[in-house]
């Protein structure tokens, strides 16, 4: 029942993210909120009932992709790949949250 408000604590704390609002309904349930993580705003809600949940994974930038991804083990996400740099320009990790959602974080290094 927690996983949307858990998620915007990882946001806001991993990710400097300031949540913008918030609807729940009378048992706390989070049925739609909003945060705003640099330009972008995102969307979220606990399951309900009818609906099935969706998993989710996000790419985004990050000015340093090591403190970023040890920040978000800290804070209890569970590592889908050490960051490491491949064949482009960036050096990418990746995380998923307490709430499931799959988080792949980058920095350009070239």
């Amino acid at each position: 029942m927690d996983e949307a408000d858990r998620t915007i604590q990882f946001l806001t704390e991993v990710f400097g993210a300031t949540e913008l609002r918030r609807f729940c309904d009378l048992q706390g349930q989070v049925i739609h909120a909003e945060v705003r993580l640099e330009d972008s705003v995102i969307m979220l809600g606990d399951q309900a009932e009818g609906w099935l949940p969706r998993s989710a994974q996000i790419h985004i930038y990050v000015p340093d992709v090591d403190a970023t991804y040890q920040k978000a083990l800290d804070w209890g996400a569970t590592s889908v790949q050490v960051p490491s740099q491949k064949d482009d320009e960036d050096k990418q990790g990746g995380v998923t949250d307490p709430g499931g959602t799959t988080w792949w974080i980058a920095t350009k290094v070239k």
